[in-house]
């Protein structure tokens, strides 16, 4: 008897550690997008502030894959190994496509509209997008009339703000989340220039030959005249040097790629949706169930995964000159961490009901 009571605090502690990690983990993530995103006025962000959002990424989709994995080796999960087999290779996928993401852009300095991390971030959709199908493929959906309704409308919604950043997209002054723009976009005041007022010397008098006096110019500074600017400006201006050129291979990727770059926009905003409908779905069919618990975060993560997208896919579009790492992409590693804590609690769960059965 004690023997089980012993198993079953291990397990429960294990998955506490487990979803401690986690929070731990998008808590630091957090406060370094909180305190390190804003770059100063006329000024790049760090090269290694890029480094970190995406090494707290990239952990979080290679925590969620391995978590994700362990439910695929387990007889015993309730889902489905099916269903965590497609949302592990979907973060398997992502945590990839993320590393070659950040050699792309921040190592090599590229433009990452278009990148070899399409190659897996393509898979991760559909990987996942499966996955999560699979959850109620062999299951019949009884959802009530206000629960399709809902569904319905976070489609609407969705389809309509991910057309409306789709169809004719305008470029934007440069601003980031929090509207700083940078010095090269505000406007300098110049100086006035000073007048000139002409006065003629008046002969004394008494004096039998009066000489014209030559106009003495005398600077009158006009009242209006702004205060200079200038130095500070300079002074804040970085110094940018002249933009290398590409390694041959580097430019026959871009070149190959480019083609690609509508579809791919196109392919992630219906993804996204769709994921997103989805999840919906799987959350309302396992509302107040014994393992809705997992399904909850799962719903969240797909939720955050869409939020951080949809950013991305407009700061691309609308802003220009616009650099990875805006506070919103935090909704990248939260995704990732979400995963990782409904993989976590469908373990727990399905191991706990399997125990259960046993003892009965």
């Amino acid at each position: 008897m004690s023997t089980s009571i012993d198993k079953s605090a291990a397990k429960s502690l294990s998955v506490q550690a487990i979803v401690f990690a986690e929070i731990i983990w998008a808590v630091l993530a957090l406060l370094f997008f909180l305190l390190f995103s804003v770059a100063e006025p006329g000024q790049d962000r760090p090269v290694w502030y890029s480094y970190g959002t995406s090494v707290f990424e990239v952990v979080a989709f290679l925590a969620a894959a391995i978590l994700c994995f362990r439910n695929w080796r387990s007889p015993q999960i309730v889902s489905g190994r099916k269903v965590w087999f497609g949302i592990g290779m979907g973060m398997l996928c992502y945590f990839v496509g993320g590393v070659l993401f950040t050699f792309w852009e921040t190592y090599l300095g590229r433009d990452a509209a278009v990148s070899p991390g399409d190659f897996f971030y393509v898979p991760a959709y559909l990987f996942l997008g499966w996955g999560m199908v699979m959850a109620f493929a062999d299951r019949r959906l009884n959802l009530e009339v206000w629960q399709w309704g809902i569904v319905a409308g976070i489609a609407t919604i969705s389809i309509a703000f991910a057309t409306w950043l789709t169809i004719s997209p305008e470029k934007t002054a440069s601003a980031d989340l929090f509207g700083i723009e940078p010095v090269s976009a505000q406007t300098i005041a110049t100086p006035a220039k000073p007048t000139v007022k002409a006065t003629q010397v008046a002969p004394k008098p008494g004096s039998q030959t009066p000489k014209v006096q030559p106009l003495v110019p005398q600077a009158v500074p006009s009242p209006q005249t702004a205060p200079s600017v200038l130095p500070f400006v300079l002074r804040a201006a970085p110094v940018k040097s002249e933009e290398q050129k590409p390694p041959a291979w580097v430019s026959a990727i871009e070149d190959t790629l480019a083609p690609f770059k509508t579809f791919l926009d196109y392919f992630y905003v219906m993804a996204d949706v769709f994921i997103l409908i989805v999840a919906t779905t799987l959350l309302l069919a396992f509302w107040g169930g014994r393992f809705s618990q997992s399904w909850r975060m799962i719903a969240a993560a797909a939720f955050s995964l869409y939020i951080a997208d949809m950013w991305f896919k407009y700061a691309t579009a609308r802003l220009e000159n616009y650099q990875s790492g805006g506070l919103l992409e935090i909704f990248w590693v939260l995704s990732g961490v979400l995963f990782g804590i409904g993989a976590a609690l469908e373990y727990d769960l399905s191991r706990s009901r399997r125990g259960g059965r046993r003892q009965a």
